[in-house]
Formats: structure tokens, C-alpha cells, sequence
């Protein structure tokens, strides 16, 4: 599998596992948990997306188990995580309110959770989870920089941010910011003419794509889109998913697809969209699908 350069260092397998749903699965046992990364490792996908929040601030444990039990995996894979949503669960069940903490004191305590929990020394990327409507660039920017700094984060990055956010928080920065997962899928497409992708794209930043298959609604659900995935599925003899990701995976700006699965037959599946041959008016003809219409 092709992997994407994040810094001179570190580098992503170009498709990511997301463990957002980790913590959810009926059998969160160490067994189960190794066999679903040995799965990836497999394919060659090596880079495991987390976020302090998932699972209700317990997947990351679920995964820290893991890789206690097992901690030569921890040498084979990067890992991803997130903070600054603050939701009324786990370790925040007394907040009054869900909200976003991008103040130092949160993003420290945050990355120290996480290096615990996960049983690791240092997180390979840090991205900052939502925009947050309150934050102070000049303390979050510094905070970022200090974590670096200490040896507890190698790189840093945000999630779901406008380039009006991502050029805020940079300007207070010494460290690049080096990527911005956002919502791309074949039906959410709106980040290739809104600016999203370009702005990355531009500066050669790789994007994460999150919820590639839009929340499985493309694969179960009925309509164009749905019959122009199959088409493609049965001429490349893969499932309607393979097609999906392959999509992101054909544009040039350097798109990792985030995907999210307990199933481990899923999870041995992920690389199918590597199969696919999409072309360029394969990829107009599914773009058309989600439009609803021919482009203009």
C-alpha cells in the first residue's frame, strides 16, 4: 500500500483504520482488539485514527490494553488522536454543558490522558477535534508548540476547520500544522468546490477523510448513487465500499480515507478499493450520481 508523507519522519498508510467505534463493539477483549490492527497490518495499513472523546473517553484505553498486552505493535502503527470536545461523559460527567477547551490547561491535561491510556510514550499526530468558536490562537498555537517541544507529540493538525480557522490558529504557530480531516465522501462532495480541498491541496497538505462512506448510507441505502457504486463494484468485482473509497483515493490531493468497521472480514476488505480502476469519467459518472444532474 502507497503511504503519504506527514513530516521528513513519519509517514500514513494512505488508507486509515478509525477506531471510533472501538469502545462500542460488544467484544472490546485485548484478543479482539490485536486481531483487528493485525488485520490492517496485513494490508498494510498502518495508521490508527483515535480521539479522546470516542467511545465516551474509554476507546482509547480499549486500545492501550491492546498494546499493553502486545507491545510490539506499538513499533508498527502511528496513531492518531484528537481533544478539545468536552462532552457530559466519562471523566467530564459533571460538565453542565457540551463544549470545546482549547485553552493550555486542557490541551496538556489532554495529551497526558491520552498517552496513559493508550500506553504509549508519544502520540505521532495531535489534531485539534472542532473549531473552537472561543479560542485564544496565540495560547492554543503555543500549547501545540509546547507538546512538540516536550517529545510528547510529533506532529499536529486539526479536524473539521475552515482555512479562515486553520490560517488563525497557524499564525500563532511554530510548528506546521500538517493535515485537516474533514467530511469527504462521494455524497458529502461539497469540499471539492467549497475550498476545502483546494486550500489543501495547494499547499500539499494530505487530508483525512472522515466518514468516507457516508455513515454506511451509501452502501445500504437505495437511489443513483447506490446503483452507480454497484455498477463499478461489479465491473472491478469488489463490493459497493471498495468503489467508494477508491474515489477519494483517485483525486490528487492526497485524500486518506478514515475507515471505521468492528467487522474484521470489513477490516480485511479495507484494501479492496485498491482494486478498483477509476478512471477519470468513472469518477464523473459517480460525482454525476451525487449531484443528482450533469455538471454544468
Amino acid at each position: 500500500m502507497n503511504r503519504i508523507k506527514i513530516t521528513n519522519d513519519l509517514s500514513f498508510s494512505r488508507i486509515v483504520y478509525g477506531m471510533w467505534r472501538l469502545g462500542d463493539d460488544s467484544d472490546t477483549s485485548v484478543a479482539h482488539v490485536q486481531a483487528k490492527i493485525e488485520a490492517c497490518l496485513a494490508q498494510g495499513i498502518t495508521t490508527m485514527d483515535q480521539a479522546d472523546i470516542y467511545g465516551g473517553y474509554a476507546a482509547e484505553e480499549v486500545l492501550g490494553n491492546a498494546l499493553k498486552a502486545a507491545p510490539a505493535l506499538k513499533d508498527q502503527i502511528e496513531i492518531v488522536t484528537k481533544c478539545d470536545i468536552v462532552a457530559p461523559v466519562g471523566r467530564y460527567a459533571n460538565a453542565r454543558v457540551k463544549y470545546y477547551d482549547t485553552s493550555r490547561a486542557h490541551i496538556l491535561a489532554s495529551v497526558d490522558h491520552s498517552l496513559r491510556l493508550m500506553n504509549i510514550d508519544k502520540i505521532d499526530t495531535l489534531l485539534v477535534h472542532r473549531p473552537d468558536p472561543m479560542m485564544d490562537h496565540h495560547e492554543t498555537g503555543a500549547a501545540l508548540d509546547e507538546v512538540v517541544a516536550a517529545g510528547k507529540v510529533r506532529s499536529v493538525g486539526v479536524s473539521n476547520f475552515k482555512l479562515h480557522d486553520w490560517t488563525l490558529l497557524q499564525s500563532a504557530m511554530k510548528t506546521p500544522l500538517i493535515t485537516n480531516q474533514i467530511e469527504l465522501s462521494v455524497t458529502a462532495h461539497q469540499g471539492f468546490t467549497n475550498g476545502d480541498v483546494a486550500y489543501l491541496q495547494e499547499r500539499n497538505v494530505p487530508i483525512m477523510a472522515w466518514s468516507p462512506l457516508g455513515g454506511g448510507s451509501m452502501m445500504t441505502g437505495t437511489g443513483a448513487v447506490q446503483d452507480a457504486l454497484a455498477k463499478v463494484a461489479a465491473e472491478n468485482g469488489v463490493d459497493q465500499s471498495a468503489v467508494a473509497v477508491a474515489w477519494l483515493l483517485a483525486h490528487p490531493a492526497n485524500i486518506m480515507p478514515v475507515m471505521g468497521t468492528n467487522n474484521i472480514n470489513r477490516i480485511k476488505a479495507l484494501s479492496d478499493a485498491l482494486k478498483v480502476k477509476m478512471d477519470r469519467q468513472t469518477w464523473f459518472e459517480l460525482y454525476t450520481a451525487a449531484l443528482g444532474k450533469e455538471v454544468p
